[in-house]
């Protein structure tokens, strides 16, 4: 039992919310848009992108490691700073390796039998990214983290956001639309803010071993104010999609989660500058992604349901 908390730990369980809302977002679009819904292929979908994660954030742990990244980490958060299994002697670096190229290979493994068994080579070519972009996050020859002008914040985004709701969309369905590409996007945008609002706590290791996140290229003050720009566009987004009638109206029951957001914006403006005291905006962008994915799959679900 302590062994499998320690691997819960290492992989980051918690945050696999980061995969979890996509994955329900692009299968409720394609019964709300297609009316189709295969149980089967969901919870295989979840279980491949679940385990992608997984091998995401040990290989991150492992070339942060490698690094010095999170050697020189003196502030480590639960948010930030990695799992600090290496770290703290609790599993070996080389095993966080071979866990993460375990996880990427079933991963493969199931992307491949999606790719069979729904045609073509879509899923094949999602899958390939989406590895890239989480392997190479950290690791050479890319380190797309490290190369500064929003590469690593971007990857993320698009890794758990428009790649994976069109991917769980495509398993669906069986082809490709521009509505779950479309609602993917907000979903991108706030992930990627869990991501870089975690990036605050960091910036001292990070400007160190010259990791050139958002905030260490922009300064924290400037980085504050393109938080704050993105979280308002994730409504605008929102509000622009039911205006043009692309999105149902009851996807603006997403604006619900504005005292969440208000909440995230009014803490990371009193403490940008410090690590501990920032913590609840760190929380709270974990929970507004959560939230606002939820109720958005929510809104399309209920919509479905009151026209039929």
């Amino acid at each position: 039992m302590k062994k499998i908390k320690l691997w819960l730990k290492a992989v980051r369980a918690p945050f696999f919310t980061a995969t979890i809302v996509p994955v329900i977002l692009g299968s409720i679009i394609a019964w709300y848009a297609a009316h189709t819904f295969n149980w089967f292929y969901f919870w295989l979908t979840m279980l491949g992108i679940v385990l992608c994660h997984s091998g995401t954030n040990l290989a991150n742990d492992y070339f942060d490691h490698t690094s010095r990244n999170d050697w020189v980490n003196k502030t480590p958060t639960p948010f930030s700073g990695g799992s600090r299994m290496i770290q703290d002697n609790l599993i070996p670096a080389k095993q966080i390796l071979a866990a993460s190229l375990l996880s990427f290979a079933l991963a493969a493994a199931i992307g491949l039998y999606l790719n069979y068994v729904t045609g073509g080579k879509i899923i094949l070519a999602i899958g390939v990214i989406g590895i890239a972009l989480g392997f190479f996050y950290t690791a050479s020859p890319l380190r797309l983290g490290y190369r500064g002008f929003g590469f690593g914040e971007f990857a993320t985004g698009m890794g758990f956001g428009p790649l994976v709701v069109v991917g769980a969309y495509f398993v669906q369905t069986q082809k490709l639309d521009w509505l779950p590409l479309w609602a993917s996007i907000p979903v991108g945008i706030l992930i990627a803010l869990v991501l870089y609002i975690n990036e605050f706590p960091d910036y001292d290791a990070d400007k160190e071993v010259n990791k050139r996140t958002l905030p260490v290229v922009l300064g924290k003050r400037k980085a504050a104010v393109l938080y704050y720009i993105l979280i308002a566009l994730t409504y605008l987004w929102i509000i622009g999609g039911v205006v043009l009638k692309t999105f149902p109206i009851l996807s603006l029951l997403t604006l619900l989660t504005l005292p969440v957001a208000i909440k995230a914006i009014r803490t990371l403006s009193r403490n940008y500058e410090k690590v501990y005291e920032l913590m609840p905006a760190n929380a709270a962008t974990i929970v507004l992604h959560l939230t606002f994915g939820i109720i958005l799959s929510l809104g399309f679900f209920l919509h479905k349901l009151l026209i039929n």
